[in-house]
């Protein structure tokens, strides 16, 4: 089976306004949203949306009324430098 467009688009921040992006990710928990173009990512409503090896940074996206809205998390790996603060 090959996937065609209609399977291959992803909903876009930029169409929407930024509390139904937020509203969005809170509600799916983990999804992959369109941030403009050709550029989308996973964004997460907590940590337990990530692998149990990943932590959780902020989230800003453009939306349809605001170019910086917080609609939740990407999860990564940590580095080293996450943790210099903790005495390692």
């Amino acid at each position: 089976m090959i996937a065609g467009p209609s399977l291959a688009q992803r909903p876009s921040t930029n169409a929407m306004s930024c509390r139904q992006a937020k509203g969005l990710v809170d509600r799916q928990g983990g999804l992959v949203l369109g941030t403009g173009g050709q550029t989308y990512d996973r964004f997460v409503r907590d940590r337990s949306f990530c692998e149990i090896t990943e932590i959780t940074v902020p989230a800003f996206v453009p939306a349809g009324d605001t170019p910086r809205c917080f609609v939740g998390y990407r999860c990564r790996e940590p580095s080293r430098g996450d943790w210099l603060d903790d005495g390692f």
